[in-house]
């Protein structure tokens, strides 16, 4: 299995359903995103540890290159909600 097929693989054990209006992967439970950008440049260790981390904070975590701006990030949590 390549690069990519191993992402997608931990992506879809975690969970994480594809918005493609957005262009990101996200989880509703875990209240974590991932722009399509940031999983294309961590390699699949890194990916696996993100998706690990302990999300039970109330916020959502957004995982991008580059953090979205407050509006942006009020936007997605509005459509992902």
């Amino acid at each position: 299995m390549g690069t990519l097929g191993r992402k997608r693989e931990l992506l879809e054990r975690g969970r994480f359903k594809y918005n493609f209006e957005r262009m990101i992967y996200f989880n509703r439970d875990a209240r974590m995103a991932f722009s399509v950008e940031f999983i294309e440049d961590h390699d699949p260790e890194e990916l696996e540890r993100y998706i690990g981390e302990n999300s039970a904070a109330k916020d959502w975590c957004f995982h991008f290159n580059e953090q979205p701006s407050d509006s942006v990030k009020r936007e997605l949590v509005n459509d992902l909600a």
